[in-house]
């Protein structure tokens, strides 16, 4: 996988960038995330007209069939600008489980609207107590009629309050079968609670009581379900991987700036040379999370499952452990003004260090490497 960026791909980062840049600056951010919301409508129907929500939905629906690499590329811009919006459980998850397991229906009522930003659709599949293993699901499916019967409890949806539609994981009842539905948001019996998250985000607590869907809401074979949700959070790790490295390189910016005007003993920060190391082992930590980020997009083109979750998993670990140490270096070269809320580098500390429980913290992937390497 060559992962030199093409004339096009340059261009496409080049105009995020700009964009960003103009129309999501720090204000607007804060702005957005302390009143109580992740979704600037204005911002989602420009990322819809850069092609950013339809860059791997396939032309016939809409989008722009590219691949992982290009993927990266918006996925490292948004990162260096902390975007808030829900491109990557939405137009990055969603859209590649819907792809390659949804019906020809629920590809053409969904994936087009996806790409053109009038619909969000975000992943549900953790339950308190199971952890990161959706295996574990205990919410229940149960036939009736043509349809089935749903109940049970979702916790920490990806920005749930914003979904028109959900992919929920859910155990069919008489058998051992996780499937996965596309239940959406207006469903009765359906309720969403929202709530912020440390770095400005939102998640969402879905409770499921007698919720009916026709049988069409199944999202492939009713085993399907794990396998279906294993792609959409691979997708989604390369993903953040690549934000990560994106949010790192922008947070070296900024502190490299503020070390060259902040003046101490006469002289800028910057002139002292402990100090310059620091940042230089901050530069290190960054190349090698874009690194496995690298990996983690490669890795979706693995055709092995288990060589798949073993790349994805040590990229996951090796990246939430440079951005821990990329953050706290950041927030302490800063001193004082590190610690308060006025900065930039409380934003990108946080995220940084969200990065690490998002889809499976360092202790699962660890262990889950340790598993595939064993087997």
């Amino acid at each position: 996988m060559d992962f030199t960026y093409s004339e096009e791909q340059r261009m496409l980062a080049d105009s995020l960038r700009r964009f960003i840049d103009a129309e999501y600056g720090f204000e607007a951010r804060r702005k957005s995330a302390r009143g109580g919301g992740s979704l600037d409508r204005a911002v989602w129907k420009g990322l819809a007209e850069m092609g950013v929500l339809g860059l791997t939905i396939d032309s016939e629906y809409g989008g722009f069939g590219e691949g992982a690499t290009s993927q990266l590329v918006v996925q490292r811009e948004l990162g260096r600008g902390l975007v808030l919006e829900p491109v990557t459980p939405s137009s990055v998850m969603a859209a590649a489980v819907l792809g390659a397991y949804g019906s020809a229906a629920q590809k053409q009522d969904w994936l087009p609207a996806i790409a053109a930003g009038e619909r969000i659709v975000t992943l549900a599949y953790l339950e308190p107590g199971t952890r990161y293993r959706p295996e574990a699901a205990r919410a229940s499916a149960s036939r009736s009629g043509g349809g089935y019967v749903l109940n049970g409890t979702k916790s920490l949806a990806w920005h749930g309050e914003a979904a028109d539609a959900f992919l929920l994981t859910a155990r069919v009842a008489g058998s051992d079968e996780i499937a996965l539905f596309l239940v959406p948001r207006d469903s009765a019996g359906l309720s969403v609670s929202g709530y912020p998250t440390m770095d400005g985000l939102r998640a969402a607590d879905v409770k499921l009581a007698d919720v009916a869907v026709p049988a069409d809401a199944l999202v492939g074979q009713p085993g399907d379900g794990l396998a279906a949700l294993d792609l959409g959070l691979s997708h989604g790790i390369a993903a953040l991987c690549a934000e990560a490295a994106g949010a790192m390189e922008k947070l070296i910016e900024i502190t490299a700036e503020y070390l060259g005007t902040r003046q101490q003993f006469g002289k800028p920060l910057a002139a002292f040379q402990a100090l310059q190391h620091r940042v230089a082992d901050m530069l290190v930590q960054k190349e090698l999370a874009m690194s496995m980020a690298y990996v983690a997009a490669q890795a979706l083109d693995e055709a092995d499952p288990a060589q798949r979750r073993r790349m994805l998993s040590a990229a996951k670990v090796t990246v939430a452990k440079a951005g821990r140490f990329v953050g706290q270096q950041a927030v302490q070269l800063h001193g004082g003004m590190g610690m308060t809320d006025e900065l930039a580098v409380g934003d990108y500390f946080k995220r940084l260090t969200m990065i690490d429980p998002l889809l499976g913290d360092s202790d699962y992937h660890l262990q889950r490497y340790t598993q595939v390497m064993a087997a």
